[in-house]
């Protein structure tokens, strides 16, 4: 387009239209090829050409992306500072915890132990002359002893336990959130705890029963070497008060525990706390009577602790049966409420090919 002397006014407007059609790629012969005005051209090219605004649309994506990065921030700081202080508190909220375990497990044997240290004697108890059901012999030695007890309840609990916890520690992948890094230590220590916790508090309840009811055993007056006629008692009569000749006076302590029976309560507990752990870890699909079968064995032999007690004249059949009772609430009660074999988990897949024929424990808890 030819420029003309028309003012300053139209040649600004043509260089303009000059300008549009360079950076369009078109010269003036094009335009006016094309039948179009150097005026309309780049009126055209105007519109054509995409409108950048910066207006709020174009901002708002990135104020958008800076929240968001600087919310980022924010989070991995408030994540990363107090991280440290949270494991801290962690820490220390369960040495405390351990520590108050600790408390409560000397606070539950502190009867046990001023029993078995006789630092507190049982209550005397009279009896009616003539009664039959305390005339029967003293025999010293007894079906299971002491230790037997302490061997089979104790020592074959405990041991189970231990091979049971190690093997799901070390073929089962279980972890722990305990304050003790080792895991065998921290599974150990919470199952282990929590039948030994549970046996000191069923044996102090025991010995404070004997301690305060002073139940005369069926071979009282043997023990007392004393009889009816020696005393010179009248059939029927209330005897509060008699002399023993047994120079022993163990033996006529010992002889006025009768309520309720000691080896039935700790067997029956014993036995049952083994039970139900079985019930909980052992899952093996190879053999399923095994499990109700050493359960039954168990029991069994808990219940044969308890009349072995009656036919060596240690104590009363109603004593046994207490004891079996309190025996069996105490284990009830630990196994479901302390320890944490029975603790809600995750349910897992119960297919076939979840669990291995060849896996005796159980794999459901992971956790311990």
């Amino acid at each position: 387009m030819r420029c003309t002397d028309g003012g300053a006014e139209k040649l600004r407007e043509q260089r303009a239209s000059a300008s549009c059609d360079r950076r369009a790629g078109l010269t003036d012969e094009d335009a006016e090829a094309r039948g179009v005005s150097g005026d309309r051209h780049a009126e055209v090219e105007l519109h054509r050409r995409p409108r950048h605004r910066a207006g709020p649309g174009r901002r708002a994506p990135a104020a958008a992306g800076r929240r968001r990065r600087s919310r980022g921030g924010e989070e991995r700081r408030r994540e990363e500072f107090p991280r440290s202080q949270r494991e801290a508190e962690l820490v220390l909220h369960q040495e405390e915890d351990a520590g108050r375990f600790g408390r409560h497990l000397s606070l539950a044997s502190i009867p046990f132990l001023a029993c078995e240290l006789r630092a507190v004697t049982p209550y005397k108890r009279g009896f009616f002359c003539g009664d039959s059901s305390i005339t029967y012999p003293f025999v010293e030695t007894e079906a299971i002893s002491d230790d037997v007890l302490i061997a089979g309840g104790a020592v074959i609990t405990g041991l189970a336990i231990v091979l049971g916890e190690c093997y799901r520690v070390r073929f089962r992948g279980v972890h722990s959130r305990a304050f003790v890094g080792n895991r065998y230590v921290s599974c150990l220590y919470k199952e282990l705890g929590s039948f030994t916790f549970g046996g000191f508090v069923g044996q102090s309840l025991t010995n404070m029963a004997k301690l305060s009811v002073g139940r005369l055993r069926p071979h009282f007056l043997s023990v007392c070497n004393i009889t009816y006629a020696s005393i010179n008692c009248s059939l029927g009569s209330y005897v509060s008060e008699v002399a023993c000749r047994q120079p022993k006076l163990k033996l006529v302590e010992e002889a006025r525990k009768s309520f309720f029976s000691g080896h039935a309560s700790f067997a029956m507990y014993s036995m049952l706390y083994l039970a139900f752990y079985l019930q909980a870890r052992l899952s093996w699909r190879g053999a399923r009577l095994l499990r109700p079968l050493i359960q039954f064995l168990l029991v069994m032999i808990a219940i044969y602790t308890g009349l072995t007690r009656i036919s060596d004249y240690r104590h009363h059949p109603t004593d046994v049966l207490a004891g079996f009772i309190q025996g069996g609430l105490m284990a009830y009660w630990v196994a479901f409420y302390i320890s944490p074999m029975f603790k809600p988990r995750a349910r897992q897949d119960l297919s076939p090919t979840s669990t291995s024929l060849e896996s005796p424990l159980s794999s459901q808890q992971t956790v311990c």
